[in-house]
């Protein structure tokens, strides 16, 4: 195992040099994401704010019509799209952000979650207005919209390059962030919950690695309808379970949080003993905001490309709403469940999930189970969820030949997670989720007028009567 472990390293670190560089101390990845998402809010007319009534009302199902074209409804859509964002992102994402930037990097967080809603507005309402049907199956995501969306401005070459990167990217990407990182905490969950009660077969990381993988080949078989059902039952149980027991110790806390959140305030403009000072705590809290989101990166218009609605916008301000419950809610939440217990501290030793774990256990004794469950959900859907992602880039570029082999490589890179060493495979994550956006934001970014000028219409149309049929020809 140390063998693939070292060479795995050897290959991350060469990305890491080739990929990227940092400008003023910052990766300029994360400059030019966050650049892109504030003028998206600004373009938009802060969608992200005055989007949110209707995004809620939409998602309630009141604009669901099963006779429209699509394959799933808003609520499984949205789901799938967060059974593969709230993930561990949210729970070990946060402790390693924590560590690695201290306290104020949660507010990065919240700023990267506030203004991704804008970015992943965008991007869905273009999945939807360039998705197509093939063999009645509805496809689409930044593979289409950014091939056919830039030919339609006469930039037929760059759109297809775009395409092609964001589609390799994807499917290597999903195989990192979306599978092997699940993979890797929520192995260590269960490990830690092994030596708890002195099983030492639940703590073989082998072990559960094989567990893991059977499960996620037993559902990725049956591709997305499937794994849209997987999701919806997943995603309320295990996000309504955390919630619960995060704002049970919030409340028995609750003299506490003002200083919590003063802590978190101060520490993002004054950190201490932090590499690389307020610019160091940005990295970190942007880097992992983004990472927990996915806004910006165009993965998630994958999946809101097949729902069954007839309007591209509406779905846009479905999608909103998505980094506003991962980032800004579950991401502070659980930040606070480690500073009020009192289980962070500077020089803790404790990495990722098991950070997360002691906080949560240390005041419910009976989570020792509870988050060892819910990480598993978490994992597990995310793990599923990245697949269709990677899946549809897959059949983007090569059609049906050799998807079983895409397939087997995935359900091993869920046994490979496990074994291989935190640190490896966040670097990992992190490259192939933030190279996603080069491709995807240029094409936001040249595709927004249009996308800004439906939204005019259509908002209108909904405060002036009930309905708008806006179709992908009667976009600009």
């Amino acid at each position: 195992m140390t063998d693939i472990d070292h060479g795995f390293e050897l290959w991350v670190t060469l990305l890491e040099r080739t990929l990227f560089f940092k400008l003023w101390g910052m990766p300029l990845i994360v400059l030019w994401l966050l650049g892109g998402s504030v003028y998206l809010t600004l373009r938009m007319g802060f969608i992200n704010v005055r989007g949110l009534g209707h995004s809620v009302a939409v998602l309630s199902g009141r604009y669901d019509d099963p006779g429209e074209v699509g394959e799933v409804s808003h609520f499984q859509a949205v789901a799938t799209a967060m059974s593969a964002t709230v993930g561990l992102g949210n729970i070990a994402g946060v402790a390693i952000a924590l560590q690695l930037g201290g306290p104020g990097a949660v507010l990065w967080m919240t700023v990267a979650g506030l203004l991704g809603m804008s970015a992943k507005f965008t991007e869905c309402t273009l999945a939807q207005q360039y998705r197509i049907v093939s063999d009645g199956q509805v496809l689409g995501g930044p593979m289409y919209y950014l091939s056919q969306g830039l030919a339609e401005r006469g930039l037929k070459p760059m759109g297809q390059l775009l395409a092609v990167t964001f589609a390799l990217l994807c499917m290597v990407g999903a195989m990192g962030g979306g599978n092997m990182f699940q993979a890797n905490q929520s192995s260590l969950a269960v490990a830690s919950l092994g030596e708890q009660l002195h099983w030492a077969w639940l703590s073989d990381p082998k072990l559960y690695g094989l567990v893991l993988a059977v499960a996620v080949a037993a559902v990725i078989i049956g591709g997305l309808q499937r794994i849209a059902q997987v999701a919806s039952a997943i995603v309320p149980t295990m996000v309504g379970l955390y919630l619960a027991a995060a704002l049970w110790i919030v409340f028995h806390h609750l003299g506490d949080v003002p200083a919590a959140m003063g802590q978190i305030w101060h520490s993002a403009w004054h950190p201490v003993a932090i590499e690389g000072g307020i610019v160091g705590v940005m990295v970190q809290g942007l880097q992992r905001g983004v990472f927990s989101n996915g806004a910006g990166t165009g993965a998630a218009a994958i999946a809101h490309a097949t729902t069954k609605n007839p309007e591209p916008v509406r779905e846009g301000i479905v999608a909103l709403i998505e980094p506003l419950i991962d980032t800004v809610l579950i991401c502070n939440l659980t930040a606070l469940v480690c500073l009020l217990t009192g289980v962070y501290r500077a020089d803790s030793d404790l990495s990722g999930i098991e950070l997360t774990t002691a906080a949560f256990t240390a005041e419910i004794p009976m989570m020792t189970w509870g988050l060892a469950i819910i990480v598993c959900l978490f994992s597990f859907s995310t793990i599923i969820s990245c697949f269709y992602y990677g899946e549809a880039c897959w059949r983007y570029l090569l059609g049906e030949r050799g998807l079983l082999a895409y397939k087997l490589v995935y359900i091993l890179g869920s046994f490979g997670g496990t074994i291989i060493s935190l640190d490896t495979v966040i670097r990992f994550s992190d490259i192939m989720i933030f190279a996603l956006g080069i491709p995807n934001m240029i094409g936001l970014l040249l595709l927004s007028n249009q996308v800004a000028q439906s939204l005019n219409t259509y908002w209108h149309a909904e405060h002036t009567h009930d309905g708008l049929s806006t179709s992908r020809r009667s976009l600009p």
